[in-house]
């Protein structure tokens, strides 16, 4: 699967959309433009956001510290920057 994403000064954007409180955390694939997200944490606290870069960071293979949430703080819809990197490998 091939995640779609944009250049930008750091590194790279992707769009998720994220589904808290589901059964089981990871990617369930991807719809358009956006990368679609289960995640097990809710929404309160944080927590969700927290999740999502700790899914994001194990399945991509980069640092949780390069990781961070630009858009979309409450909301299911995000944009997330990944600092240091020029592209993403294909994810199986």
């Amino acid at each position: 699967m091939q995640i779609p994403y944009k250049k930008s000064k750091a590194g790279i954007t992707i769009e998720v959309k994220v589904q808290p409180r589901s059964s089981k955390k990871g990617i369930e694939g991807v719809a358009g433009d956006v990368l679609k997200v289960k995640l097990t944490a809710p929404p309160a606290g944080g927590a969700a956001n927290e999740q999502l870069i700790e899914v994001l960071s194990e399945v991509l293979g980069v640092k949780k510290t390069s990781i961070r949430i630009i858009k979309g703080l409450t909301s299911r819809s995000k944009v997330v920057e990944i600092a240091g990197v020029d592209r993403l490998r294909e994810l199986k």
